[in-house]
């Protein structure tokens, strides 16, 4: 029934009887999760979603990502802290990525906090290239704020992309700057 890692696979898309079980591991895997009102507006825009369940049927994990024209950008990748570092994030990575070559998307998008070097490395593994930075991005503990590093996946076969690659180390403006995860919310990345 699609990718599978172990014994989970995706079981369909999110949908709202799904979001107290998707709440609770937001609570568990960030500090600063996202709330309801964030999955709610995003299953009302449409955005593609996953559930990643186990044999039994628990929940493993979950992504959402928009569609931009010709592009995907990952809002919220998530593996329940209990079965991180089992293959589940590269798993739904591989989810994502079939749905947007299905489509004839030409790129990924998404942000990731710096201090967050698991997901940084794991996207690096899968061709992500690190291509910007959001100064103050994210919520830090004590009022801060946390840039977020902006990271970019070409795909092959894609349309013809609209934006161009922002030069290096410049401010990427890709489908983020238009309609970007919650500023409220962690680090939307709790992987493998």
């Amino acid at each position: 029934m699609g990718p599978q890692s172990g014994t989970a696979r995706v079981a369909g898309p999110i949908t709202e009887s799904d979001l107290d079980a998707v709440l609770a591991i937001e609570a568990c895997a960030y500090a600063f999760p996202w709330r309801r009102s964030h999955f709610l507006d995003s299953l009302a825009a449409g955005h593609w979603t996953a559930l990643w369940r186990d044999d039994a049927g628990e929940l493993v994990g979950y992504a959402v990502a928009m569609q931009a024209v010709d592009e995907m950008h990952l809002l919220n990748l998530t593996v329940a802290p209990p079965h991180q570092r089992r293959g589940h994030a590269r798993a739904l990575l591989d989810a994502l990525q079939a749905e947007a070559s299905t489509h004839g998307m030409a790129s990924l998008w998404l942000e990731v906090r710096p201090s967050n070097e698991r997901a940084r490395r794991l996207y690096a593994a899968r061709g992500f290239e690190e291509v910007g930075l959001r100064r103050a991005y994210y919520p830090a503990p004590h009022g801060r704020r946390e840039d977020a590093v902006v990271m970019r996946l070409q795909l092959a076969g894609g349309r013809a992309g609209l934006a161009a690659a922002p030069a290096a180390g410049t401010v990427a403006a890709a489908p983020a700057a238009r309609a970007r995860a919650p500023a409220e919310t962690d680090d939307p990345h709790g992987l493998d």
